[in-house]
């Protein structure tokens, strides 16, 4: 193996971390997941979980501070960065599913210390991002019931109650019910991609042919802190917040491995169409919105000056604007679901995080505890409770709790591309120090070793440049905000610590990549791969017609 370490929670624990790893893929027991998710319910957790709040909300307040041109260049840029670290995430998931998932990555290949800093900072994210769809959906519900009639606290209760009941039913019901929500999704976001470009052509009841107007009067660039070509740069590197936080959630496929039936089909597949998911869901739905709202619209609810019906998504401020009748609340009512969704893959994702640290015993040995159904109880009690900070909205504005809560996610979610990126870096040197040829992998990353490298780059530079705006002294933009700074940069010293601690405590070292463990577990997801086969290949003989029909008509859509 190369490395040993001792756990943090030391009494009743095994000492050695791979004996943790393996005995997640053994059959299913008190403390074991279960392989419920097919594939069709990876796929669309891996949809569902790009189609979010990000995209549906996060991009009006980026529109209103940057402008069409902006927001259109940042979200492709990020998309190909997003791209590239599933790339390597796929190529590492497919050549050996852990149950773990990305910690056991960092750990078998890279560093201990690394595993458990990216275990953590992925936590963190996912029960911060959790309440923040709570509060996106307080803000959803806004443009119908204002905050003075009815306090958000009530709106966040039913959500959480309801997320809370999905995910404590058991992983089946829970791929079942995301996978028809997330379909859902889907029809919705390609109407809305269809409506938009009508309106753009001049089909709604105004007739109006907007086309690129929009571009020109208020223009394609807003400026920010500054006038001229560097206000409108300033503006533009300050939307990279909105366009990362709208990818994060793309990389959760990598911890659905220990759920998923046969998991060297279903994950390359899920990553391969990453590529035309970002084109069409985020590049297309940007560039078409740009075209219908005027970065300064009072209808948007970013804008600095907003009307009392202000709408928190740049989509339905342009139906609005088109002047459709009550589609505006009913494609309000499609994002309160779209919101909803996102809270409940959300609210899996970590609790399943959480799960795998505490099976590399590097957190409390009870939040390893599943019942029956393979669903980790105490890891989803921890977690919803920690979700309760979302009623910070009952004394605070739900746009500024939400903008604080964007800004926490954001570094967290960057961290952990910059460790999944990292990790895929290692894997690629020791599959070269202990001569793995590529024609054995399950998958193999397009860009390889140097499109980690590349990706990595730009991540460490928005991590460090992202919110360069809390430094500004300006008349018009105010002096530093140490709110903002703090939510902003909270992560990047944490990160540090828990690398730097967790080597401090168990004194623990590098993975030598000769020696790094590119084998344990594989064996027994070969033997359930051929058997995985074996009951599909007789299954598809039985229904020869009908599997004929899916293949050809309906499987390239998932």
């Amino acid at each position: 193996m190369g490395y040993r370490e001792e756990p943090l929670f030391k009494e009743g624990y095994a000492t050695d971390v791979l004996t943790a790893e393996e005995s997640t893929i053994q059959a299913p027991g008190d403390n074991e997941l279960h392989r419920a998710l097919k594939a069709r319910h990876i796929t669309m957790i891996a949809i569902g979980g790009a189609i979010g709040t990000g995209l549906i909300i996060g991009t009006g307040s980026a529109l209103a501070k940057a402008g069409p041109a902006s927001i259109l260049i940042s979200y492709s840029i990020v998309g190909l960065v997003v791209y590239m670290v599933m790339c390597g995430l796929g190529e590492m998931a497919a050549w050996l599913p852990l149950s773990s998932g990305f910690t056991g990555y960092a750990v078998r290949f890279c560093d201990p210390a690394l595993g458990f800093a990216m275990g953590y900072t992925y936590w963190f994210k996912y029960i911060i991002v959790t309440p923040n769809q709570l509060t996106a959906g307080a803000l959803v519900i806004s443009y119908w019931i204002d905050k003075e009639r009815v306090n958000p606290g009530v709106w966040i209760t039913i959500f959480l109650v309801l997320i809370v009941s999905i995910n404590y039913f058991g992983v089946r019901f829970f791929g079942e019910f995301e996978f028809w929500l997330s379909s859902f999704k889907v029809v919705v976001i390609l109407g809305l991609i269809l409506l938009s470009f009508i309106l753009m052509l001049g089909g709604g009841p105004d007739h109006d042919r907007k086309g690129f107007r929009y571009w020109k009067n208020p223009g394609a660039f807003n400026t920010y802190i500054d006038d001229g070509p560097a206000g409108r740069f300033y503006a533009f590197w300050a939307t990279m917040v909105s366009a990362t936080f709208a990818y994060l959630g793309t990389e959760l496929v990598g911890v659905t491995v220990g759920e998923a039936e046969n998991p060297r089909k279903t994950i390359p597949k899920a990553i391969k169409l990453t590529f035309y998911r970002i084109v069409v869901f985020y590049i297309l739905s940007v560039l078409l919105v740009g075209t219908l709202v005027p970065y300064d619209s009072d209808e948007l609810i970013f804008a600095t000056k907003q009307s009392s019906s202000a709408a928190a998504s740049p989509f339905v401020v342009a139906i609005v604007l088109a002047g459709i009748p009550v589609l505006p609340h009913i494609l309000n009512a499609c994002i309160l679901l779209f919101v909803f969704s996102a809270a409940n893959s959300d609210l899996y994702i970590a609790t399943r995080t959480i799960y795998g640290l505490a099976k590399e015993n590097k957190a409390p040995k009870f939040l390893a505890k599943t019942d029956r159904r393979g669903v980790p109880i105490y890891a989803l009690g921890v977690c919803a409770a920690i979700a309760c900070i979302a009623y910070m909205n009952v004394s605070s504005d739900s746009k500024v709790v939400f903008g604080y809560f964007v800004d926490l996610v954001t570094i967290f979610g960057l961290l952990t591309w910059v460790s999944l990126l990292i990790t895929h870096i290692y894997f690629v040197r020791a599959r070269k120090a202990q001569n793995v040829p590529v024609s054995d992998l399950a998958y193999r990353a397009p860009f390889g070793v140097y499109g980690s490298y590349a990706a990595l780059a730009f991540c460490i530079l928005i991590c460090l440049t992202k919110s360069f705006d809390v430094f500004t002294h300006n008349k018009k933009w105010g002096n530093f905000n140490y709110k903002t700074f703090i939510t902003a940069y909270l992560g990047i010293p944490l990160y540090l610590c828990l690398i730097g601690g967790y080597k401090l405590v168990t004194r623990c070292s590098g993975v030598d990549p000769h020696q790094a463990d590119l084998w344990s577990g594989k064996d027994q997801v070969d033997a359930e791969e051929r058997e995985y086969l074996r009951r599909k290949a007789i299954m598809e003989e039985q229904h020869q017609g009908a599997s004929w029909f899916y293949r050809k008509f309906v499987a390239w859509l998932f």
